[in-house]
């Protein structure tokens, strides 16, 4: 059974975020399942390589779209970006030290980052997004 499960309350853009969303998933899922069979040491280092290239990818990605729309949450949400990424980091800087302990650790920051920050952070671009759809469907009605 799967770590962290996809469900449709995730979904933000039904487009490049929610995918870039699932590979993150399929990533941390590949790693607890090494994890639970004892080789998640194997594989956490190229995981890890593996996650801060996507993350920063996604960030890009996801930081554009806000700009585009006009998010009025953004600084606060970047801000989160910054607090995961270097969080990665120090787990990868850790791994480097020969930490035996990255792979669990890495397992539950990305698990809880990740469900947590998409239903804290995303689902407000999402509820934005929405609002201006309406606010401008009432402006084309008057």
């Amino acid at each position: 059974m799967a770590y962290f499960i996809w469900g449709d309350d995730l979904l933000i853009d039904n487009g490049q975020l929610d995918q870039d969303h699932r590979v993150l998933i399929e990533q941390i899922n590949k790693l607890h399942s090494a994890t639970k069979v004892g080789g998640g040491q194997e594989i956490v280092g190229k995981t890890l390589e593996n996650l801060i290239r996507n993350t920063l990818e996604h960030i890009r990605r996801e930081e554009q779209f806000m700009t585009q729309i006009n998010y009025p949450g953004q600084k606060e949400h970047e801000a989160d970006h910054v607090r995961f990424v270097n969080s990665l980091r120090d787990l990868q800087r850790k791994y480097g030290l020969g930490s035996i302990t990255v792979a669990a650790q890495l397992s539950t920051l990305l698990r809880d980052w990740l469900s947590l920050h998409i239903q804290r952070y995303d689902k407000d671009i999402f509820h934005f997004m929405e609002e201006q759809k309406c606010t401008k469907r009432t402006k084309r009605t008057r």
